[in-house]
């Protein structure tokens, strides 16, 4: 683990190999995960590949989107709230992680800041493009994203990007633009400059497993790949955050767009942390 911790604080990133138990913690989610597939697509009357979790995953979730895409949305919001995922949330192998990753903190979950993402082919929309995680989730300046998948990612689906040593420059500047794909929310706050911004780093894209744990720093450069393939990547999400760190004392520990903050008010936060003495 010590190289884990030097590889984090050189890079704020690092990829831990069977972090999680494939049997006892991510079976489980997977199998809870084909139930619920199973489930709306009997309520819908709609025959799908259920048969195993893959199925239900991938071919079984794109017959139900395909057919209509509000029950993929409800297949969306039912996952998040399957008992063993929230359990891996809150486990103590993740607290343990994070006081390892920010010796002397205080560790919290930011609400809201938990999930799992299915990113279907295609879907530019939801993809979100180069960002820092602090602007998005607020919370603490230290914060550290867990991105964990639960289906093995392949170079196709869009591993996601990240730029190592990025976190050194602090935090970016923004601006507001949708990208041409109608995004909202945290999807169109953009990085000013992307392009230049990105170009100073060499990004990497690990591919990764069930089990397999990617942390990164609230202030590394990051961004979902393409899915060009043809299966949805299913992965989770958690963020840890610090209630002693300085920042987030001052702004009450509290949350952007989950937490239903308008855009106004997360600007103006954003602005204060900019305008502190670095």
């Amino acid at each position: 683990m010590t190289n884990v911790m030097e590889e984090f604080g050189e890079n704020g990133v690092a990829v831990i190999r069977d972090f999680y138990d494939y049997e006892s913690e991510i079976a489980p989610i997977q199998e809870a995960i084909r139930q619920i597939v199973e489930l709306v697509a009997a309520q819908a009357g709609i025959s799908v590949p259920v048969a195993t979790h893959l199925e239900a995953m991938t071919a079984g979730y794109r017959a139900i989107a395909s057919k209509d895409r509000k029950l993929g949305s409800v297949i969306y919001d039912a996952v998040k709230q399957i008992p063993e995922f929230v359990q891996l949330v809150s486990c103590k192998k993740n607290a343990d992680l994070y006081k390892q990753l920010r010796p002397g903190a205080l560790p919290g979950i930011a609400a809201g800041g938990y999930g799992i993402r299915i990113d279907s082919p295609g879907e530019e929309k939801f993809r979100a493009y180069w960002h820092q995680e602090f602007p998005a989730q607020l919370r603490s300046i230290d914060g550290v994203v867990f991105w964990s998948p639960l289906l093995d990612v392949t170079q196709d689906m869009g591993p996601v990007e990240v730029a190592p040593t990025s976190q050194k420059q602090g935090l970016m500047d923004l601006v507001l633009d949708d990208g041409n794909a109608g995004k909202s929310g945290a999807y169109a706050m953009r990085l000013k400059d992307e392009a230049e911004a990105v170009a100073k780093y060499k990004t990497i894209a690990p591919l990764s497993k069930p089990g397999d744990l990617i942390v990164m720093d609230f202030l590394t450069l990051h961004q979902s790949g393409q899915n060009v393939s043809d299966r949805p990547r299913w992965s989770m999400q958690l963020r840890y955050f610090n209630f002693a760190e300085p920042v987030g004392r001052s702004l009450n520990w509290s949350g952007a767009f989950a937490q239903g903050k308008p855009m106004p008010e997360i600007l103006e936060d954003i602005k204060k942390v900019q305008a502190r003495p670095q």
